[in-house]
């Protein structure tokens, strides 16, 4: 199994000077095999929509880095591990500047990014920087346009959304076109993902929230849109989060994760233990344990 974890980007390990460093080198050298960052803006007081499956908004959120230099920074001390984000909300950035920060990561990591895009769902971030939250959608499309030509043409120009690129160079490439990933259970979301991405981000809750069919199904439901779109089904992956909920036992996150691993199958599939840790030292520790214990099945 290629286990991977959060980096602490949330909660009190992210407030740690150096932590991120830290974590992602020694994580590595622990053999975690790809490290992760989500993202989040803000943590209002009173959100519009409070976090899903809760009232308000996790005290974790009040601590947030940028999920960008976290990638960075991780990029620059680990060699191997694979650097994902389940998921960077993308309609919230500009997006020519969006599409230089993907190919200097990629660049940076020797190859390593594996872009987790989603489309948020707080209006008070969207609120924060100026865009319509009920443009995210078409943004998202406009952005996957920009993105297939900034990675494949030296001169990219691009009329999108509320924004114009004049014919540019855009020498810089990335090492390996990035896997774009893109979170979501709508119907709409389940389409683009199928017609346009190169994977898909599911979640999976410890304790479990739902049967594991739910995934299974959909990712069959996936990849027959796949099929449907003239696109090969069996090149859609699947980087699935595994997200622990706060005082979860390592025992049942190693049993549940070994269970879903299992039954889908996913190329990547990373903890999220922002929950369970308030320091880099727990983190670590949770780590380590975490590996021997899906290692012994």
């Amino acid at each position: 199994m290629r286990l991977g974890f959060s980096l602490p980007v949330f909660g009190k390990a992210a407030a740690t000077p150096g932590g991120i460093a830290r974590y992602a080198r020694e994580a590595e050298r622990a053999g975690a095999a790809s490290l992760w960052v989500g993202d989040r803006l803000l943590s209002p007081v009173a959100p519009v929509v409070p976090y899903p499956g809760s009232d308000t908004m996790p005290e974790e959120f009040h601590t947030a880095q940028d999920p960008f230099t976290a990638l960075a920074v991780a990029a620059a001390v680990t060699e191997t591990a694979i650097l994902g984000s389940s998921t960077i909300n993308a309609t919230q950035y500009q997006p020519a500047n969006f599409a230089r920060l993907l190919t200097s990561l990629d660049v940076a990591s020797n190859g390593r990014l594996l872009p987790g895009l989603g489309i948020g769902w707080s209006p008070d971030e969207y609120d924060a920087v100026g865009i319509p939250m009920s443009e995210r959608g078409k943004r998202l499309d406009d952005l996957l346009d920009l993105l297939g030509k900034w990675w494949s043409q030296d001169l990219v120009s691009h009329t999108g959304v509320g924004y114009t690129i004049a014919e540019s160079h855009v020498d810089l490439k990335p090492v390996r076109k990035p896997p774009v990933h893109l979170a979501g259970f709508g119907e709409k979301a389940l389409r683009r993902v199928a017609e346009r991405a190169d994977g898909w981000l599911p979640v999976w809750s410890v304790p479990e929230a739902f049967p594991a069919n739910v995934l299974t199904d959909t990712l069959a439901k996936l990849r027959a849109g796949a099929e449907q779109a003239g696109r090969d089904p069996g090149t859609l992956g699947v980087a699935l989060r595994v997200n622990a909920a706060p005082e979860t036992k390592p025992e049942l996150v190693a049993e549940s994760v070994v269970k879903i691993v299992s039954v889908l199958e996913p190329d990547e599939v990373f903890v999220d233990i922002s929950y369970l840790t308030s320091s880099v030292e727990e983190h670590l520790d949770l780590t380590g344990r975490l590996l021997e214990l899906t290692a012994q099945g």
